[in-house]
């Protein structure tokens, strides 16, 4: 594990995982809800598509309630969230919307804002959580689901050596929308 320490404003970030180019990985936590707001706020247009959460964090209370959610079930060992800071702001971040330590199987999600992209950070972000997840908790199986005209996540997962198992038809909503 990798340590790096940001300071400003009075505000310490400890990232577990530096990703390259000033940019780290860290736990995800309540008190960062204005500055998931922002960054919410600031790529909905490029996330609403693929991320529910693009759709229900409207403001800083929202984006509070959710990391709060999150943070609770980190304690219960049954989800996990990350952040991807560059620059001392949230550029993206990674989820574990299910993390199922009995059944030894588990989900990972991915987001970056627009201008981030291109840059490897999900890639070497999702390959530390996947390592941690299969080797460090004992996981036995990782899945990654995607829209399936989400090209840029497809990608990734290809990238990271996964294998396309198939469709799940109207398997979840976006937006009000059944997607597979």
């Amino acid at each position: 594990q990798q340590r790096n320490h940001t300071t400003k404003g009075g505000v310490t970030t400890v990232f577990v995982y530096a990703l390259g180019g000033d940019a780290g990985l860290g736990q995800l936590e309540p008190w960062h809800a204005e500055q998931f707001a922002t960054a919410v706020d600031h790529a909905r247009d490029h996330l609403a598509p693929w991320i529910p959460f693009a759709h229900t964090v409207t403001d800083v209370d929202s984006a509070r309630e959710l990391l709060q959610r999150l943070a609770n079930d980190h304690a219960g060992d049954t989800r996990h969230a990350y952040g991807i800071w560059k620059d001392d702001r949230i550029i993206g971040g990674a989820i574990f919307p299910m993390f199922d330590t009995r059944h030894g199987i588990c989900e990972l999600g991915v987001w970056l804002v627009p201008e981030a992209q291109g840059r490897g950070l999900i890639t070497r972000a999702a390959g530390y959580l996947i390592d941690w997840a299969l080797w460090g908790r004992g996981m036995g199986r990782l899945e990654w689901h995607t829209e399936l005209h989400n090209g840029r996540s497809r990608a990734v997962a290809q990238r990271l050596g996964m294998t396309f198992e198939g469709v799940r038809r109207s398997s979840h909503v976006v937006a009000g929308v059944r997607q597979d």
